[in-house]
């Protein structure tokens, strides 16, 4: 049993391999946060010791001996506006006026297996090794009633949570903020780590110390947004890669959310996350319910490094349904930086024959293929062929392309419409514009009303008859604007606020039924690249098209921030053209390839204009690629230089399950005179084993042979020591080593 219920005192457990989670309603019907960390033998209530605050009001129950303040409580589901000054977890308007929530245990139960969250993605029980454990709170005076949701993942030290909100009074409730999770902390110097960025820069790393105030992570976008990942981690002051206490919060939604993080006035700290309130109202009729996100929690108390490996494993594990999470994906060319909207069937057929010759799998033709589209100033919404690019339509491409022993895969934007489009021109009221309003343009497009279930059904129809039509066994699903102009025809005026949240749930119910209908296509998630890299599309599409920015250098630092929160499975990578296309940054093809060699690989250019020196070098990357593809999909994965932009080089490992095998990449990014051969500490081998150099390979310089010709050692000599890699400098020189035990 992972989860324990003490009748007694009142108190839950919730138990991983690793880690406790202790709650416990207090004898005024507070349910409070006891502890969370790792796993110990004893009951923690002890921690628990009620005190006052000046200016912060007590319980009525406890109005005359002033011997604990709700404002000092560490509450697992905050109210409003009841004597709790700090952050909310819920804000809720009742009819008659009555504001705010109090919320006071009612009941309990716990359930076998994982609760689920309609209309959401949410992690699944895989293995039946989930339990559930549903807390029911309730305020008296507005009839709110929250059911706090946790599901107790033993194997993967994960702790899901969700809430679902229920009006159980005679009037309407107006739901102002409704919060997936809150976490209370203790006293003590934390740090928050989050993943800010803009387009072509996601997932850059801050780390800053919490301050006394709050702190916001949020995006109000309609998108998780390339701006702020939906995921922070609250550390220790000392916590480094393999040392310290962390907290992990990540939100399965892919819509505008907000986590804010508040140390107040006795230094305790308390983290909510959830959906934006800023663009955020729902209203709840007698007997409704509002379900929030899911928020997936994880701690580890060894380090950022054991974190985001818990994470990688979850997600590996219970978000991502595809097939494609465990069989093997095509290497790919996407014609995008070749031809952009310039091409027609001959230009494809070129460069999938060029492509075929050196090992790609799948050909994969982007923008640029429907309507009246030649630029991006129309068609987006017309999803019939352009004949005039593609006489013939896509089958007698996509058969002469399978014909080469080549998938075919293409690109859509399905959320998004032109004015000029036929789509446009019959229903303009499909698009999100306020009336008497110019909307706002980006890309010069417009977003559909995902809100309304005639476009989804609309949407499903184009989509699914394109599938149908056509052998077409990969999808890019792009979207290139955010939402602003926010107003849906189909709502009524005073439910505007709910439009937002709609839009989402409309998006999820689109991508549900198109990837139930059709398992056997690959989806990969897209918004600008990396603008809604989250846990809840890699539900429906096992990886994400990482960044915009395809230069290697940079795609270093992208994928380092990814890296702390999600697998390396989920990364969409390839290689493109030098000059790189958005930095004009020159690196070598083999340097290319070692970034690039940390995901879903593919590349991005016109094969046909390269040397045959580079030619030769693709077909040695595809080769290692499929040799190392197991370890890149499914080991575990470990940083060896963290913060890299501070560093001249950057490096990372993966480590096969069994300890078997490993592979190291190195990337020199700023090469300094005199500064020696480098080291680096290996991680996560086997101690007691003996590794042999499979293979190490040097990419964009050729230096001496090393005067050391030994390539067997073992596993605590390559941990404690470390392994020695030959001076490297030049213009961006790579190195990978490949290990195997022997």
């Amino acid at each position: 049993m992972s989860i324990i219920y003490h009748q007694e005192q009142r108190i839950w457990t919730l138990e991983t391999r690793h880690t406790a989670y202790e709650m416990q309603v207090s004898k005024l019907g507070y349910l409070i946060h006891l502890y969370y960390g790792a796993k110990t033998a004893d009951r923690m209530d002890f921690l628990f010791e009620p005190y006052d605050l000046g200016f912060s009001p007590n319980p009525y129950e406890l109005r005359t001996e002033k011997c604990g303040t709700p404002d000092a409580y560490p509450q697992e589901y905050s109210g409003m506006n009841a004597g709790d000054f700090r952050l909310s977890s819920a804000d809720a308007v009742t009819a008659s006026g009555i504001r705010g929530a109090d919320f006071r245990y009612v009941s309990h139960e716990i359930l076998p297996g994982k609760y689920r969250v309609s209309g959401m993605p949410s992690a699944f029980d895989r293995d039946d090794e989930a339990e559930t454990l549903v807390i029911r709170l309730r305020d008296k005076a507005a009839g709110l009633i929250a059911e706090l949701y946790y599901a107790v993942f033993e194997e993967t030290d994960v702790i899901t949570r969700a809430v679902r909100l229920v009006n159980g009074s005679e009037e309407a409730i107006e739901l102002g903020k409704a919060a997936s999770a809150c976490l209370d902390l203790p006293e003590g110097d934390w740090d928050l780590i989050h993943f800010h960025g803009k387009h072509t820069l996601e997932r850059q790393i801050e780390r800053v110390p919490v301050m006394t105030g709050i702190q916001t992570v949020s995006s109000k976008r309609g998108a998780s947004s390339h701006q702020q990942n939906p995921f922070v981690i609250l550390c220790g002051r000392e916590a480094s890669e393999d040392f310290g206490d962390c907290y992990g919060m990540m939100l399965v939604y892919s819509g505008s959310h907000r986590i804010e993080t508040e140390k107040e006035q006795s230094g305790t700290v308390r983290c909510v996350a959830g959906i934006n309130d800023e663009t955020f109202s729902w209203h709840l009729a007698p007997g409704e319910a509002f379900e929030t996100p899911e928020a997936i929690l994880s701690f580890s108390g060894t380090g950022l490094g054991t974190l985001s490996r818990q994470y990688h494993r979850f997600i590996r594990k219970h978000i991502c349904r595809s097939k494609y999470m465990h069989e093997r994906r095509p290497v790919l060319i996407n014609n995008w930086e070749a031809t952009y909207f310039n091409f027609d069937e001959t230009k494809i057929l070129h460069i999938a024959e060029e492509a075929k010759k050196l090992g790609v799998e799948m050909m994969v033709l982007d923008d640029g293929w429907f309507g009246t589209r030649d630029d991006d100033n129309s068609g987006l919404g017309d999803w019939f062929v352009n004949e005039r690019k593609l006489r013939g339509g896509l089958t007698p491409l996509i058969e002469k392309i399978n014909a080469l022993g080549m998938k075919f895969g293409i690109w859509v934007e399905p959320e998004m419409v032109n004015e000029d489009s036929d789509l446009y021109r019959a229903h303009p009221d499909w698009a999100l514009t306020v009336p008497g309003r110019d909307p706002a343009m980006s890309r010069n497009q417009l977003v559909l009303d995902l809100s309304r279930k005639e476009v989804v059904d609309w949407l499903y129809g184009a989509l699914a008859r394109l599938l149908l039509d056509h052998h077409i066994e990969y999808v890019k699903w792009d979207m290139n604007r955010h939402l602003s102009d926010i107003y849906s025809r189909d709502c009524p005026a005073d439910r505007q606020g709910e439009v937002p949240h709609r839009y989402v749930l409309g998006l999820y119910d689109l991508l549900e039924r198109l990837t139930k209908a059709f398992p056997d296509v690959l989806f990969e998630g897209c918004a600008g690249g990396g603008g809604r890299f989250d846990a809840a599309m890699l539900y429906y599409s096992p990886q994400i098209w990482c960044s915009d920015n395809t230069d290697a250098v940079e795609r270093l630092y992208i994928q380092e921030g990814t890296s702390y929160g999600y697998p390396a499975s989920a990364v969409g990578a390839h290689v493109s053209a030098v000059p790189n296309h958005q930095t004009g940054r020159i690196t070598p093809i083999g340097t290319r390839g070692v970034t690039a060699m940390s995901g879903g690989f593919g590349y991005e250019l016109d094969l046909g204009k390269l040397t045959e020196a580079e030619k030769e070098a693709v077909r040695s990357q595809i080769a290692r690629y499929h040799e190392y593809y197991d370890l890149i999909h499914e080991g575990d994965y470990y940083r060896l230089t963290s913060d890299s932009r501070r560093l001249t080089h950057t490096a990372w490992q993966f480590v096969s399950e069994d300890k078997g095998s490993s592979l190291v990449s190195l990337v020199m990014a700023a090469p300094r005179l005199n500064s020696g051969p480098l080291r680096l500490r290996l991680k996560g081998l086997d101690p007691e084993a003996s590794y042999e150099v499979v293979r190490m390979e040097i990419f964009g310089f050729e230096p001496p042979a090393p005067k050391n010709g030994r390539k067997v050692f073992s596993g605590a000599a390559l941990m404690s020591g470390g392994f020695v890699f030959p001076m490297l400098w030049g213009n961006y020189p790579s190195a990978q080593v490949y290990l195997k035990k022997v």
